[in-house]
């Protein structure tokens, strides 16, 4: 399943920028670009499954926010604008997300995050195509999360365990395990979190990924086990 997008915006090197970053993501698929309101409407009705807007607020005749207040049955919208004073307004109408020109592709994957998980495309699907971005040795590192077992909580340090290697990020753990969360991982202790496609044994309170044995808490012992059995129906 994809996400069907329509970029709204009358500014090219804006278009050209959210052209790019959406082709690097596979979940999306970029149904059309319009150059003003009246040229959405006209996909809109044309294609009534788009699913996500990228929409400018500041726009000639009609401003996006404007067009968007119109719409009777409006798709998920991520408003893009180089004016911060109309953030407000936009989380007003439930935006996923507003985006300060120009923003960087870390910055636009953390909105299409929140989108994909306000549209609810299936968990399977998002396995296999997403990814997330970790700095690490100074570098921003681009990770697939079929490529993550489990992620490890130290200190003001998270270790993402990958099968031949780890990376070491200065982040907070739930805000990693936030972003993974669509891509079926799951909290198993206060300090670690698991991929549940890569556990392959279990005995008792712990889980074997590998040569790695990581602990089940009680805390969330019932959550896991739940989300373990549905996995085998």
């Amino acid at each position: 399943m994809k996400i069907n997008c329509l970029i709204v915006e009358d500014e090219r090197s804006s278009q050209n920028v959210l052209k790019k970053f959406i082709a690097d993501i596979n979940t999306l698929h970029l149904i059309a670009t319009c150059n003003n309101a009246i040229e959405a409407l006209e996909r809109l009705n044309t294609h009534p499954k788009i699913d996500l807007i990228f929409l400018d607020i500041n726009m000639p005749k009609i401003s996006g926010l404007a067009f968007y207040k119109s719409l009777q049955n409006p798709p998920k919208v991520i408003f893009t604008t180089a004016y911060p004073q109309y953030a407000v307004d936009g989380f007003e109408v439930n935006a996923i997300d507003f985006l300060l020109k120009p923003f960087s592709f870390e910055r636009f994957l953390t909105a299409i995050n929140k989108a994909i998980e306000a549209i609810k495309v299936p968990v399977n699907n998002l396995s296999k195509n997403s990814f997330i971005l970790i700095k690490a040795d100074k570098k921003l590192h681009k990770i697939k999360t079929t490529e993550i077992l489990f992620i490890e909580a130290l200190g003001d340090y998270v270790k993402i365990h990958m099968k031949n290697t780890f990376l070491l990020t200065n982040n907070r753990f739930s805000k990693i395990l936030e972003e993974l969360a669509t891509s079926n991982f799951i909290q198993t202790h206060k300090s670690f979190a698991v991929s549940m496609d890569k556990v392959e044994v279990i005995n008792g309170n712990q889980i074997a990924i590998k040569k790695h044995l990581i602990p089940i808490g009680q805390k969330y012992k019932s959550e896991f086990y739940e989300r373990f059995k549905s996995t085998l129906l």
